[in-house]
């Protein structure tokens, strides 16, 4: 959910249209070449409980497009569920791409849609950082760009819902990023951008993608491992009894999930050892 405002209701947003997922052979199918390049590994995945509908919530990677269908896919063919993801609204803004997402479940990020998932008993997923933790900047990979949003704490809190804090790292690293918005803002581009609409249609600057370099400085991505965790399960119960719960609920997702990530990295630095094998394990 890209704010922590209540903006008016869009009746758009209200109810998701009804989903049917693919089968797990037609997903197993459409995720056997990412899987082959980018070779995920997913750890504490038994947190996924099929009973108990939990809120996801976690950090977005760079461009954002990589590993999110890797996870998701995963957790479909692991533990039967298939999650429904909270989009930003740019996702639903360009034609042929929102016809895509709407095909996998994705639904426009709001508290309506959020709330009418919740009420339906579906497993939620969302990324805090919205399109600005997308749109990275230099010197930015793996930073939570949460800003001060608390709208997933609070939807976790009215509905009862636990949050499963979780982590994904490698895609960071399949790009390098040649220009990115504080470049281009701070251009004559940029200076003639800042007197246009389109400024404001990318949020001062914070949807406005970087250009970035992959494989042999192709727009290819570079064939890095990914890597995925869960972690344990947040009750919510409490936090809306307490002044300032909403606050503290948001702070400590950050924190799990920033402690996840810090995981994974270790991981990934001991597997690029030369001669070096990891063995899976869950995540704590």
């Amino acid at each position: 959910m890209p704010t922590t405002k209540r903006s008016r209701p869009d009746p758009k947003d209200s109810e998701p249209a009804p989903f049917r997922p693919p089968t797990k052979a037609q997903v197993k199918f459409l995720m056997a070449p990412s899987r082959a390049y980018f070779r995920p590994q997913f750890f504490g995945l038994e947190h996924v409980d099929p009973a108990r509908p939990a809120l996801l919530v976690g950090n977005h990677t760079l461009i954002g497009v990589l590993d999110a269908p890797l996870f998701v896919a995963q957790i479909y063919e692991e533990r039967g569920v298939w999650v429904r993801a909270l989009g930003d609204r740019f996702h639903f803004a360009v034609p042929g791409w929102r016809d895509m997402m709407k095909r996998i479940g994705v639904v426009v990020g709001s508290p309506q849609t959020c709330s009418a998932l919740m009420r339906a008993g579906e497993h939620v997923l969302v990324f805090p950082g919205g399109g600005r933790e997308v749109a990275k900047r230099k010197g930015e990979a793996y930073e939570l760009i949460w800003k001060e949003r608390v709208g997933f704490a609070r939807m976790a809190i009215e509905h009862g819902y636990p949050i499963l804090p979780f982590a994904a790292v490698g895609a960071e690293e399949c790009f390098d990023i040649v220009w990115d918005a504080d470049d281009v803002l701070e251009s004559s581009v940029g200076g003639i951008l800042k007197k246009t609409p389109l400024y404001d249609a990318m949020r001062g600057g914070d949807a406005l993608m970087p250009f970035v370099r992959g494989w042999k400085g192709t727009p290819l991505p570079k064939p890095e491992r990914f890597y995925f965790a869960v972690g344990e399960p947040i009750p919510t119960e409490s936090y809306g009894r307490v002044p300032s719960g909403i606050e503290a609920l948001r702070d400590l997702t950050r924190q799990r999930v920033e402690a996840l990530i810090a995981d994974l990295l270790a991981r990934r630095r001991e597997d690029s050892k030369p001669g070096k094998r990891r063995r899976p394990r869950s995540a704590r």
